[in-house]
Formats: C-alpha cells, sequence, structure tokens
C-alpha cells in the first residue's frame, strides 16, 4: 500500500512539473510547440493568440487580451487564454494554417473553432464564457443580479417567469446567435422588483448613454436581434481599432461619418449637436466620429477626398451600395442641418458625391494622356478611336512596376491618330458606372461601340501592343492570376 501512494505521489510530481513548463506572462499563457499538447489536455477552454512581435495590430491588442485573462483568473474561470509567438514556433502556426497576424483560435476540449469576436477585453471574455457555458446565465438573487450587470458594459436580461414560454424561448434563441454580447434569465420575483420590470420583459443594460433600454417592439427574432445590436453601440460611435468591426459587419449599412479634430476641440464643441439628430435616425443610420489627427486615419480622409485641414466635415456612406458617398452642401456641424441631410438622403433626395481631380492643364501634353472624373467620358467615349485606359492607383505596387511599360506604351501609338493611351487615379477619381475593384484596372474602350474590354493578359509591351491591334480580342480571355500588392497597408477598394 505504501509503495502504491509512494508511486502516485512520484506520478503526480512528474505530472505536474510537466505542466509547471507553461510559463505566464500577465496571467496569458506562453504556448510553445514543447507544452502546446499539454495545454490542451490540462485546460479544456483555451484561446490561443498567433502573433508577430513586430505586428502593429497584434501591439495593440496585447493589453486587451492581459486584461481579460487576468479578469478571467479573478473569477476563476476554466478558460485560459495563451499566446504563441508564430516568428519563433513557425512549425506550430504552419500547422495550424496562420496566414495573418493577430489569429485567434478557440480549442474547446480539443476541438478547434475560429474566434470571431472582438479584440477588446470585454468582447474577448463575452465570447469565449459564450462557447463555455449557459446560452443565458441564471439570476437567482438580486445579488447575482446585480453582480452580472456590474461585470459588464453591456448586458442583456430577460424577465421570464415560465422559461418555456415562447417569449423566453425567443430570448434564448437570439442570446444562441450572438457571441460577443452576454444575456442572463431570471424568473425571480425579488429580481423582478428589484428592476421595476413585468414578466415578459427584456433590458439591456449598459455602461453608457441612458445605461439601459427596454425592448418595446413585437416578441420575434428579429425585431429583437435588432434591439440589441442598435442598443449595445453608443449614441455616436468613435472609430478606432476596436470598433471598425463592429462598425462595418453590423446591420447598419448607412452611416454617418463625422471628421472632427481632437487637438482643435471639435469632440466637445459638437457633441451635443449631434446627440439628437443620432437619437431621431438611430436604428437607420449610424452616426460614427473620427479623429482626423489620427495618422492610422489619413486613408479614410483620402477615401473621401478629404484632409485634416477640412475639419469638421461630414459625409454619408452606404455600404451595400458599392461604398456610395454623399456630401453635403451645407458643411456645419449643426443638429438641424445634420437632421437635413440625413432626412434628405433616406428619403433618396440626394445625388451620389463622386470624386474628381481638377483637370491639369497639359493633361494631353504627353503620349499617355492624363483623364479625371471631368474629362474621362469625352475622350474614354470617343467612338473615332481605341481608347486604353489604366485605372491605377498611387500606392499600388504592380501599377508602379507597370509604369514605365505603360509609358513606353504610349510612346509607341502617340502618333497613331486611331489610339489613345490614357491613365486615371481611380483613388481620387470615381465614375457613376464603372466601378473598379482592383489595380491596375486595363481596360479597351473601342471605336464605333465604346464597348469596355479589360486586359487580363501579361503585363508586357507585347502583349499590350497585341490587345490594342487586335481590337481587344488577344488577352481577353487570358487566365487572371489572383495578386497580392506589395503594399500590405494599402486599402482595397471595398474597405476603407
Amino acid at each position: 500500500m505504501k509503495f502504491t501512494l509512494s508511486l502516485f505521489a512520484v506520478l503526480a510530481c512528474l505530472l505536474g512539473a510537466a505542466f509547471a513548463k507553461i510559463e505566464t506572462e500577465d496571467e496569458v499563457l506562453v504556448i510553445t510547440k514543447d507544452n502546446f499538447d499539454e495545454a490542451l489536455e490540462k485546460h479544456p477552454y483555451i484561446l490561443l493568440e498567433f502573433y508577430a512581435p513586430w505586428c502593429g495590430h497584434c501591439k495593440a491588442l496585447a493589453p486587451e487580451y492581459a486584461a481579460a485573462a487576468k479578469k478571467l483568473v479573478e473569477q476563476n474561470s476554466e478558460v485560459k487564454l495563451g499566446k504563441v509567438d508564430a516568428t519563433i514556433e513557425s512549425d506550430l502556426a504552419e500547422k495550424h494554417k496562420i496566414r495573418g497576424y493577430p489569429t485567434l483560435k478557440f480549442y474547446r476540449k480539443g476541438s478547434q473553432i475560429e474566434y470571431t469576436g472582438g479584440r477588446k477585453a470585454d468582447d474577448i471574455i463575452n465570447w469565449v464564457l459564450k462557447k463555455t457555458g449557459p446560452i443565458a446565465k441564471d439570476l437567482s438573487t438580486v445579488d447575482e443580479a446585480k453582480a452580472f450587470i456590474e461585470a459588464n458594459n453591456v448586458a442583456v436580461v430577460g424577465f421570464f417567469k415560465d422559461a418555456e414560454s415562447e417569449n423566453a424561448k425567443v430570448f434564448l434563441e437570439v442570446a444562441n446567435s450572438i457571441d460577443d454580447t452576454v444575456f442572463a434569465i431570471s424568473s425571480n420575483a425579488d429580481v423582478f422588483a428589484e428592476y421595476g420590470v413585468e414578466d415578459g420583459k427584456v433590458v439591456l443594460f449598459k455602461k453608457f448613454d441612458d445605461n439601459k433600454a427596454e425592448f418595446a417592439d413585437e416578441h420575434n427574432v428579429a425585431n429583437l436581434k435588432k434591439f440589441i445590436q442598435v442598443e449595445s453601440l453608443p449614441l455616436i460611435v468613435e472609430f478606432n481599432q476596436e470598433t471598425a468591426r463592429t462598425i462595418f459587419n453590423g446591420d447598419i449599412k448607412s452611416h454617418l461619418l463625422v471628421f472632427l479634430s481632437q487637438e482643435a476641440g471639435h469632440f466637445d464643441k459638437y457633441a451635443d449637436d449631434l446627440k439628437t439628430p443620432a437619437k431621431e435616425f438611430r436604428g437607420k443610420v449610424l452616426f460614427v466620429t473620427i479623429n482626423a489627427d489620427d495618422a492610422d486615419h489619413e486613408r479614410i480622409l483620402e477615401f473621401f477626398g478629404m484632409k485634416k485641414d477640412n475639419t469638421p466635415a461630414m459625409r454619408l456612406i452606404q455600404l451595400e451600395e458599392d461604398m456610395a458617398k454623399y456630401k453635403p452642401e451645407n458643411s456645419e456641424i449643426s443638429a438641424d442641418n445634420v437632421k437635413e441631410f440625413v432626412s434628405a438622403f433616406l428619403d433618396g433626395k440626394l445625388k451620389r458625391h463622386l470624386l474628381t481631380q481638377d483637370l491639369p492643364e497639359d493633361w494631353d501634353k504627353n503620349p499617355v494622356k492624363v483623364l479625371v472624373g471631368t474629362n474621362f467620358a469625352e475622350v474614354a467615349y470617343d467612338k473615332s478611336k481605341n481608347v486604353l485606359v489604366e485605372f491605377y492607383a498611387p500606392w499600388c505596387g504592380h501599377c508602379k512596376q507597370l509604369a514605365p511599360i505603360y509609358d513606353q506604351l504610349g510612346e509607341k501609338y502617340k502618333d497613331n491618330e486611331k489610339v489613345v493611351i490614357a491613365k486615371m487615379d481611380a483613388t481620387v477619381n470615381e465614375l457613376e458606372d464603372i466601378k473598379i475593384a482592383s489595380f491596375p484596372t486595363i481596360t479597351l474602350y473601342k471605336a464605333e461601340t465604346n464597348e469596355a474590354v479589360e486586359y487580363n493578359g501579361e503585363r508586357t509591351l507585347e502583349g499590350l501592343s497585341k490587345f490594342i491591334d487586335s481590337d481587344g480580342a488577344y488577352g481577353e480571355g487570358a487566365d487572371e492570376t489572383e495578386e497580392e500588392d506589395e503594399d500590405d497597408d494599402a486599402p482595397r477598394k471595398d474597405e476603407l
């Protein structure tokens, strides 16, 4: 018997020593290829971040990730957070098909689940708890209810005397469909009394705006889900790295973007002017403020043809309509003017705002003609000529590689009265009927018909020449290869 106990003790020590290899940094487990299997064996629920030390997004996530890990430890949660330096643990990263940073994967009792939550501490905690616990926490006492509401930035509570009622089932179905929000349910009379609610009520408690919102619409899945998605966001959302995902992935696709300068005190100056219309149009148009002083937002300003000096300013954008933009005639940021602008948009009275540069005086001086929004139709749709247009972006690596070849092409055809070689910066010039999805896009507008034929062949002088000389027949059916631009920070046309 003594031998058996000693053997168990030895095994326990050996096992403990093996698990002790997993070090922690700010309550985050440091995972390597040597302790990966042990970590999953010891912890049935573990979220892993595959990161690179040089990655800016990883650096921004680090304090939020650590805060979430610490809070989970304080709650004695079974869920652990870990991190893998993918630049060192390259074999581990390759095995788990890591293609970008940071990549988060959740392991639930050995099964891998892609992480789809946000990057704030509360978002991380809410997501992992939803994946490991009940759909909605049962609040059986007032103290439990208070603790639950206090612990979360946003908390949704359903008050149902009968958990099997149809309305309660709708509530639980919605709770199961939303990962980044925590839900609770109570049938306790004292909890009802504490919050002054009746049977069947759903209340969203939040630590901003009016602190809570009661669901008052017809009780069905669609209505309740929309209520939660709308009320979970502040009345006016400030755009930043953490909120970008929520803003663009939400169900509200029409956004009023208000560009302000923190340095100039615009946020305090215009806050009250935005609140009244934001409340009136809540659920229809999302109000978003963008700090123009932030260097990370420079590309967004460029996307709207603006500079920091243009603030304060506002634009409307419709994500469902190819990022259609609308500009007010009156740029004043006042409650009445904002209301008038948004009302006109919702009523379909606004004309889409298309960016265009001023036409350079020497636009046709060189063999490659320069097109902007105002002269495109006149040149490209000249039925007496074949017009080849390169739609490019200044930051595009492939466009830069093409530039000397395209200049040679211009030289080759400069004396040909039936051919025009032209280019247009499609990041600052927009056309109502032409959508450019990638750079460079090379299109031939054929003489007589104006038929547009896109070139998909090799970007060589010979290939482009054959394309022109064949009236667009050569290269039209060539295999298109997906190319990744060398400028990783350059935004695509379908995102800000």
